[in-house]
């Protein structure tokens, strides 16, 4: 059973492995994105149920540019299809929409509509849906670093007040707590540039399981392992023996 008193507040994931999927089926490569978009619907709603604040879900990296472009192309119009067919779904449940990322490639119309997604559910209260488009954690604290740097030279920002807390508004992630939980799924055992400031204390989790075969119960399954860890922050077990 899930401890409804110790859940991770933020959970992020890798939902990796569309393509192998589609592959041992003898299917195109779209047919697994096809099938991964259903999954990303259960998971959804799993986690809203569940009561978890934020799911982040890496969605396109920086690097997917490098995909043939029918895939890129695709993955845009699946985007798009998600976002139209499921924004009442995202009212009902009272999910807010975040992106983290640069979208300024992607097509005007796509742009337009998650501007539309993102106004209707700003004030949703539920479940904070963050997912990560055109995302590449080092561009990111790139990005972050070089706004840091104009405001110290405008005077606006006192280089010796700059810590933790103070950078970390400078990411997409700013006003989000830091993933409690990674998952992983096709069993690929690396953070593949994702996320990288946020997740530095996150518990990791790694499933065999392709993402279009990763169900409610394996989310679940996820929990229950983080629930058994003890996140000690770099600290030590108040009941270790000392050293």
């Amino acid at each position: 059973m899930i401890d409804r008193n110790n859940l991770p507040k933020h959970i992020a994931i890798i939902m990796d492995g569309n393509g192998r999927w589609a592959k041992k089926r003898n299917l195109p490569r779209t047919a697994g994105h096809k099938e991964g978009i259903n999954v990303v619907r259960e998971i959804v709603e799993a986690a809203s149920n569940l009561g978890i604040k934020v799911l982040s879900l890496y969605a396109f990296s920086t690097e997917n540019w490098k995909r043939p472009k029918a895939e890129v192309d695709m993955l845009m119009r699946a985007l798009s299809y998600f976002l139209k067919k499921d924004i009442n779904k995202l009212m009902k449940n009272n999910i807010q929409l975040r992106i983290m990322g640069d979208t300024d490639r992607f097509p005007d119309s796509l742009k337009k509509l998650l501007t539309d997604v993102l106004q209707k559910t700003k004030n949703n209260s539920g479940l904070i849906l963050n997912l990560a488009l055109n995302y590449g954690a080092r561009p990111e604290m790139l990005k972050a670093v070089k706004n840091i740097v104009n405001k110290v030279e405008k005077g606006e920002l006192d280089i010796n007040k700059l810590d933790d807390d103070k950078f970390s508004q400078f990411l997409y992630t700013d006003g989000l707590p830091d993933p409690d939980l990674l998952i992983r799924t096709s069993g690929e055992m690396r953070i593949s540039n994702f996320m990288l400031w946020q997740l530095s204390y996150a518990e990791l989790y790694f499933c065999k399981k392709l993402w279009p075969d990763f169900k409610k119960d394996d989310l679940e399954k996820a929990i229950r392992e983080y629930q058994k860890r003890e996140r000690r922050f770099g600290g030590i077990n108040a009941y270790a023996p000392a050293n």
